[in-house]
């Protein structure tokens, strides 16, 4: 399952902040990054996972 997280903090970096932590402050920080470009988005979401941040 890691490994599927990992592969949409790449690509769908929201997708993968929302599989991670839901609706919380860091989710909506993970869209503000990814509108601001995908790689800022990218690096937060994969933090997340890596971490594995829950809220």
């Amino acid at each position: 399952m890691d490994i599927v997280r990992i592969l949409l903090a790449l690509f769908l970096p929201p997708v993968a902040a929302f599989m991670q932590v839901n609706l919380t402050l860091h989710f909506w920080i993970n869209v503000v990054l990814t509108l601001m470009g995908v790689f800022p988005g990218s690096v937060h979401a994969l933090w997340l996972v890596v971490t594995k941040r829950t809220s």
